[in-house]
């Protein structure tokens, strides 16, 4: 009987079970939607419900297994970072998981500042300080819900309170780790300076489990609800940006671009350094999946600013199901330039126009300007972003990618693939498995449960094809564009950082 990895893949909009073969073959999706939820009692907080989460995933792990003939080897999680909480020796919760979208960490961002500078923070950490960062979340806890705190005995990032549910152990993975702004980036250690701001130390986190290690076993309970066999071994994965960048199946001379809701543009360099130039673009940089290995990246909204367009733009649109291929086609048609309209996609306080503080900006409107412009402007304006990370990469790392990776649900818009090359000069590619977040944590699983011996020798398994856009002949007019592009988060941050 052929064995199969099933990932359990935890997205901010959508949950899915997948199984992959040995090949690295897609066999089987299930997926239901997901969404933060207000949380009760508490103005504009959003929150994930675990439960709800869970209860999904016990509906739609069954359906993906009654799709494959064959058995499971080993389950393992992937999901986003920075989110977690506070839990009991039994993994009861003691306060929700505060998603990354939440507004109440706003003013707490600026806080942090005051107690250790940002300079600092990265030198330590080599984050930034973003909202949502993980110690940020604490010190509102420390504040305004100390209890929760006091009463635990231990706090998970997302991965590992989904895994205790499939296995009843507590984890925390090394790529998930540090996102959390807490753990010495040179190290692998947590650090006392940033655990004192929040009165915690090392003893209140599980033990550090690297990528691919045994967590635990299904549990007897998960069996019987899913159907799971009882004693499948429960892989430790973590951070989906990191096995993103294995799956993409790209070498050190390529950059890897995760485009989902999110778009993370990210390198693989074998020493990590501390860069003034990093700071001040907005680098962040994360343990790499294997050992030895970190990953500069560069955070950036992605689907998130295309989705936005859908919803204001196109929201006559009932059916769902085509709507991004009629926005697509339609964008196809308008000239590069998008007639004058340009986007700039900074919608969060991320990325290389946050030192600038600039907000979402639309300009060139005019009373001819049509909904397909502005899309197209937005696919440009996000290429136009994309460019600015690989100069940034290349000013602080002398990286110059010979090629760009692209894997996420943004891989499947050939257009915006087009429109990349373009700007970048550079070829794009994608692989035939769109799935290079789900097909990177499988390979660790299959390492872990002792099918391969290594991430080498699990990616010689894999049988996959690529597809390359290379640049047309709209590159140098996109370089004239870029040119103009880049001049805007100057102009724009007198306006934002006055604004009343």
């Amino acid at each position: 009987m052929n064995q199969y990895i099933l990932v359990l893949d935890c997205g901010a909009t959508t949950l899915r079970a997948v199984a992959v073969g040995m090949k690295g073959e897609i066999l089987a999706i299930s997926a239901l939607p997901n969404a933060p939820r207000l949380q009760s009692g508490c103005e504009d907080c959003l929150i994930w419900d675990l439960d709800e989460i869970w209860n999904k995933f016990l509906q739609i792990i069954p359906k993906v297994r009654s799709q494959v003939n064959g058995k499971i080897a080993a389950v393992t999680v992937t999901t986003f970072g920075a989110d977690g909480t506070t839990v009991k020796k039994d993994g009861t919760l003691t306060y929700p998981v505060i998603s990354w979208q939440c507004s109440r960490m706003t003013n707490w961002a600026k806080k942090i500042a005051t107690l250790i500078s940002p300079r600092e923070i990265f030198r330590l950490t080599g984050y930034q300080v973003i909202p949502f960062n993980t110690i940020i979340k604490l010190l509102w806890m420390r504040e305004n819900v100390p209890e929760a705190l006091d009463e635990a005995d231990a706090y998970m990032m997302m991965p590992g309170l989904l895994s205790y549910k499939l296995c009843g152990e507590m984890s925390i993975d090394y790529p998930s780790a540090s996102t959390t702004m807490m753990i010495d980036i040179q190290t692998k250690k947590w650090s006392e300076r940033l655990l004192s701001l929040v009165g915690l130390d090392e003893t209140f986190f599980p033990p550090f489990l690297p990528s691919g290690g045994v967590i635990g076993r299904i549990t007897e309970k998960v069996s019987s609800e899913t159907g799971i066999p009882l004693g499948i071994p429960v892989i430790a994965a973590g951070h989906d940006t990191q096995f993103a960048l294995i799956g993409s199946m790209a070498d050190q001379s390529e950059m890897v671009l995760s485009s989902g809701t999110w778009e993370i543009a990210a390198i693989r360099i074998l020493e990590y350094r501390d860069s003034e130039r990093a700071f001040e673009t907005g680098i962040m940089t994360e343990f790499d999946a294997v050992d030895g290995l970190w990953d500069p990246q560069m955070l950036m909204m992605a689907g998130g600013v295309v989705e936005w367009v859908r919803r204001n733009f196109f929201a006559d649109i009932k059916d769902r199901s085509d709507i991004y291929s009629l926005m697509i086609d339609n964008a196809r048609e308008i000239e590069p330039g998008s007639g004058g309209v340009i986007v700039v996609p900074s919608f969060m306080p991320s990325g290389p126009n946050k030192p600038y503080e600039t907000q979402g900006t639309i300009l060139g409107l005019g009373l001819t300007t049509d909904r397909s412009q502005v899309y197209r402007a937005a696919l440009e304006g996000l290429s136009f972003q994309l460019k600015q990370a690989v100069k940034a990469f290349y000013e602080t790392f002398s990286f110059e990618p010979t090629a760009v990776r692209v894997v996420g649900g943004g891989s499947k818009n050939h257009l915006w693939n087009q429109i990349r090359a373009d700007v970048l000069g550079l070829p794009v590619i994608t692989t035939s498995c769109e799935e290079g977040t789900v097909l990177g944590a499988a390979l660790f699983a299959m390492v872990g449960s002792g099918i391969a011996r290594s991430i080498e020798e699990a990616k010689k398994m894999v049988e996959i094809s690529t597809r390359v856009w290379e640049p047309s002949e709209n590159w140098p007019y996109y370089q004239k564009l870029y040119e103009e592009y880049e001049k805007l988060p100057l102009f724009l941050a007198s306006h934002y950082r006055n604004k009343i």
